[in-house]
């Protein structure tokens, strides 16, 4: 049988520049909001650019102030006792004082197997994927989450439909 994990990305415009006084604040807590991550249980990887400790400086958008993260949890549960039940969790009560409102979907959750590191444009497909026709087993949300069983049987699904 094999092992999957579940990998997210979310994505923020950004109210000013990240060395401007706007974003001050958040960035001067990304460090410790990242080691967080990193200590929680269930925690597998997350993205980081070349240069640095956050992937504030990697773009798959024409929108430079358009920014986005990604990490890869055991579990979804482990991903929102992070999300949802840590320090981290002030931050995004917060996320309206550093980031502008879209209204398209900023978070989407998939299966990987365990061992593969997603890409952030496939982060971004992903995520396109959840704003076109909506929550599937391919991409989700945590309040229309599936299991790596019903991912699965979809995918089983759409061979048969070939």
């Amino acid at each position: 049988m094999s092992i999957y994990h579940i990998a997210q990305i979310n994505v923020g415009r950004v109210l000013g520049p990240m060395d401007g006084d706007i974003m001050a604040e958040f960035k001067a807590n990304l460090d410790p909001i990242n080691a967080l991550a990193e200590q929680t249980p269930g925690f597998v990887w997350r993205l980081k650019s070349d240069s640095g400790n956050d992937a504030t400086s990697i773009h798959v958008y024409e929108d430079e102030y358009l920014l986005l993260n990604m990490s890869v949890w055991e579990s979804i549960e482990a991903l929102r006792q992070y999300t949802y039940n840590s320090t981290h969790t002030d931050f995004v009560r917060q996320r309206a004082r550093w980031f502008e409102r879209l209204q398209e979907h900023i978070l989407t959750l998939w299966w990987i197997p365990a061992g593969h590191t997603p890409t952030a444009q496939e982060g971004k497909e992903k995520l396109a994927y959840l704003n076109e026709p909506g929550a599937t087993p391919l991409a989700f949300t945590f309040k229309q989450a599936f299991t790596v069983e019903d991912m699965n049987a979809y995918v089983e699904k759409q061979r048969e439909a070939r």
